[in-house]
């Protein structure tokens, strides 16, 4: 894809994205700053911002569990390399600690693929295995959504015991839909 269909691709994810239920009604999102190939999230991060929306990004720790931290806009992100990984765009601010995606109406999901089924597939770290196996813990039930480009969706992924499948995927084409969304976040215990 040239620079200009990757603007193309985040800017109709982003509004995609903004049509969904589940987002106009968040107070709170778990979302992440794309890397890499990832179809760019930029456009909707700002988006959220704009319509007074908390947006709350990972903060990577040294065992791949995720903090959480406040988006500001994207003077409010440092880029932070992680050993020998490649650089991610991390909120600057305060640290909120892992249990605060627990109060997220809505979390944003990047993925390498997601299947007819709903299952995710994930770049193998396990860190956001990690955030959904704490969400079902603390019984939040936020809306599960991956954002992907088109030819991410699939027949087909591996899946682990414990995988949990989403809600939906939005591509720059549209939203699949696997389960129903929840219609009031209910409260971590």
């Amino acid at each position: 894809m040239t620079s200009g269909d990757v603007r193309e691709a985040a800017d109709a994810l982003a509004g995609r994205a903004l049509e969904l239920p589940e987002l106009a009604r968040a107070r709170t999102v778990a979302a992440y700053v794309s890397v890499g190939g990832e179809p760019g999230t930029t456009p909707l991060l700002d988006a959220l911002r704009a319509r007074n929306v908390r947006v709350l990004l990972p903060v990577l720790l040294s065992d791949n569990d995720l903090d959480w931290g406040v988006y500001a806009g994207p003077g409010s992100l440092v880029r932070v390399r992680h050993g020998g990984r490649m650089a991610l765009l991390e909120p600057a601010g305060e640290r909120l600690g892992p249990e605060a995606v627990g109060r997220a109406d809505a979390v944003l999901l990047p993925g390498v693929a997601v299947d007819a089924r709903g299952m995710r597939l994930g770049r193998g770290g396990g860190s956001y295995d990690r955030v959904l196996a704490r969400l079902e813990r603390a019984r939040a039930d936020p809306a599960l959504v991956v954002l992907l480009y088109d030819t991410e969706v699939v027949e087909r992924v591996p899946e682990e015991p414990h995988d949990r499948p989403v809600h939906a995927v939005v591509t720059p084409s549209g939203v699949r839909r696997f389960r129903e969304s929840p219609p009031g976040r209910r409260q971590p215990a």
